[in-house]
């Protein structure tokens, strides 16, 4: 690419150089040194005489812009454009260089092909890079040392890293700063702070480059913690336990006392619907049981309580029938037929051949 530019802008110098060998212009102010971030635009301005007739803007030894008085500026590439200024007896050509990189440091040159006259300046294109302190809060108690990293990561060139407690910047001799560069050309830088703290402070690391309007900083904020303030805040926090502990089984209790209403009064709910229940079971099973005994005084009838029976009788009364020997048996039904349950049967009855006496006769009453 270098090499192609260099044949277009080659024929483009000796043409204008011919005419202008009679001439004698000069530059008036060449370019000044410049500092940029990485990714911004760089700006460098070349004035003449009048009656110039090139101007030539090399970067590193390179031809990048041409700027011819008769045809204008001839640009080559997107990222190196010009702008012109005329007045009536000087011309400012301005480079820009867009989207700058790493690359891009070194001398810039404007030329206007004379043999002692060129102007030149340098760039210097620097990378912002990361700053953190790896905790925001320390806890420190009385008497007690601490160290703080604070780590910075990926800048061009190595930053300049400071202290400060407060608002006040910390003695240089209280950290110490240790630098190195990665294999991409950037620079790391690692700084730790060694202090013994009095009292509640925000220390703040600085990191600054060149480019950097104001330095980048990262802050941590130390606590420094009392013995006796210590015992304070343990009872205090001991006590803040006991009452929440307090409270809390205070409403455990309530809540258990509750539970153990609600289980009472639901045992006696089904206490008294248990006793209902077997009450009237006992209820159904007697009358139940009225019912069966009425039921077989209809089948077996009334008992006659003057009855005697005939054995007991006769041996009593007649000795004499008793010992008579048993006459022919017949069976007779009685002309009364006995009602009585399908389930039982009369026992038929002894026909005898001897008077019985009317006190002998058993009535029995079915109902």
């Amino acid at each position: 690419m270098e090499r192609f530019q260099k044949l277009i802008l080659l024929p483009l110098i000796l043409t204008a150089s011919l005419p202008g060998l009679g001439f004698c212009y000069s530059i008036i102010h060449g370019p000044s040194n410049a500092t940029v971030l990485a990714g911004s635009e760089a700006r460098f301005n070349c004035t003449v005489s009048e009656g110039w007739v090139i101007i030539i803007w090399l970067s590193n030894g390179n031809p990048v812009l041409t700027v011819i008085n008769s045809q204008g500026a001839v640009e080559t590439s997107d990222r190196f454009t010009s702008q012109n200024y005329t007045s009536s007896s000087e011309f400012t050509s301005e480079l820009i260089i867009h989207k700058t990189q790493l690359s891009d440091s070194g001398k810039i040159e404007c030329s206007i092909q004379q043999t002692s006259e060129s102007g030149v300046a340098f760039l210097s294109v620097q990378v912002n890079g990361s700053l953190f302190i790896k905790n925001n809060t320390l806890t420190v108690k009385e008497n007690k040392t601490v160290e703080i990293v604070c780590e910075a990561l990926g800048w061009a060139p190595a930053p300049d890293i400071t202290w400060m407690a407060n608002d006040s910047f910390i003695d240089k001799s209280r950290y110490a700063t240790q630098q190195s560069q990665g294999s991409n050309g950037l620079h790391n830088a690692l700084s730790t702070l060694t202090l013994t703290p009095t009292d509640t402070e925000i220390l703040t690391c600085l990191a600054d480059i060149e480019a950097l309007p104001n330095p980048q900083n990262a802050s941590v904020t130390l606590i420094f913690v009392n013995s006796a303030l210590e015992n304070n805040y343990s009872e205090d926090n001991r006590s803040a336990w006991v009452i929440v502990l307090a409270v809390v089984l205070s409403f455990l209790g309530i809540v258990l006392l509750i539970v153990i209403i609600v289980v009472v009064v639901r045992c006696c709910c089904l206490k008294k619907k248990g006793s209902t229940y077997q009450n009237e079971i006992r209820k159904v099973s007697a009358e139940k049981n009225k019912d069966g005994d009425l039921e077989n005084r209809q089948r077996h009838g009334s008992e006659n309580p003057g009855y005697i029976p005939e054995e007991l009788w006769n041996t009593e009364q007649s000795p004499r029938i008793a010992s008579l020997p048993p006459a022919s048996s017949k069976l007779a039904v009685p002309a009364a037929d006995l009602h009585s349950n399908s389930s039982q049967k009369v026992a038929p009855q002894r026909r005898t051949n001897y008077l019985i006496s009317p006190k002998k006769i058993r009535n029995v009453t079915l109902v």
